[in-house]
């Protein structure tokens, strides 16, 4: 299963973790969120399935909009260790880039048979993170790859833009831009990766 994620990368080279399969020994099925600067911005989207994490980036993000749909294009699924790397992947390797863990925390299937669900392309999924909660759902339109996620309208809904109004790290409360400094980011690195942090709204003057 993580065949195509070690393949792809240099781990003399890269911070990243190895892959290697395992199981949790934890009952409850985890979830990250990373955002992740390398050619592009987008989000990594990563549910535990089978001891390892499936793989989904998503450019604009997650909404919370069940009226917006966000392409979600599968990627190869992740080591589980990678839940929690932060940091910066060198330049030159493959996802070179500054990555934030954006949000985390654990999901339940709404589908009796989760591998089954993914072959017939509907996984329907409640999130308890601390930013993403409720009922989601993960559908392939197009080529195998290519996915939407769509948030169920329940209490969790919301026009609220949480990429905007809550940016920061849920592990180490930093921004792109501290999270490439403390990884002794490039220049470049660290210019892309402080270009991806909204503006903090400014503050009134007195009077």
């Amino acid at each position: 299963m993580l065949a195509e994620y070690n393949r792809k990368r240099r781990f003399d080279v890269t911070p990243e973790p190895p892959g290697r399969a395992r199981r949790s020994k934890k009952t409850a099925l985890a979830f990250v969120v990373q955002k992740h600067r390398a050619g592009h911005l987008h989000y990594d989207f990563r549910l535990e399935h089978e001891g390892a994490m499936l793989s989904w980036a998503i450019p604009k993000g997650p909404s919370l909009d069940p009226a917006v749909r966000r392409l979600a294009m599968q990627t190869e699924p992740h080591p589980m260790d990678y839940n929690h790397f932060e940091g910066v992947i060198p330049e030159g390797q493959y996802g070179g880039g500054t990555v934030m863990i954006w949000d985390h925390g654990t999901w339940e299937p709404e589908s009796d048979d989760v591998g089954r669900a993914l072959a017939k392309g509907q996984l329907k999924f409640r999130l308890h993170g601390k930013k993403l909660r409720g009922s989601w759902v993960l559908v392939r339109t197009g080529g195998p790859r290519s996915w939407l996620l769509i948030k169920h309208r329940d209490d969790a809904a919301s026009n609220e833009d949480l990429t905007l109004t809550r940016p920061l790290s849920v592990v180490s409360r930093r921004t792109m831009a501290g999270i490439a400094r403390a990884a002794g980011a490039t220049p470049r690195q660290l210019e892309v990766a402080a270009a991806t942090d909204p503006e903090r709204p400014r503050a009134r003057r007195a009077g």
